[in-house]
């Protein structure tokens, strides 16, 4: 099984989506994780400056080590779905 199938199964086992609410009465809107008002934005820019999970986890008490993957898996499946993924070259 290549790792592109092995990335697609992990998606659909973790069911990020019960995570991730948008309310137009929340936060503008933006995407959030559920009964918190942490968005899924802060998340992603807190990895990106190189949080681990645990610190964010400290830094936002209301999430947990479960919510913060489940931002991962959103992201991740939203750039797949999103973004065109070009073939390795050959090294025929």
């Amino acid at each position: 099984m290549d790792r592109k199938s092995n990335v697609g199964d992990y998606f659909m086992a973790m069911n990020y989506r019960q995570y991730i609410v948008r309310d137009p009465a929340i936060c503008g809107g933006e995407s959030v994780v559920k009964d918190t008002r942490v968005t899924i934005r802060t998340i992603l820019a807190s990895l990106a400056e190189g949080m681990t999970v645990a610190e964010i986890v400290k830094d936002f008490p209301t999430l947990d080590e479960a919510a913060v993957r489940a931002v991962i898996a959103f992201a991740a499946a939203s750039a797949e779905e999103d973004l065109p993924i070009p073939a390795a070259p050959s090294h025929a």
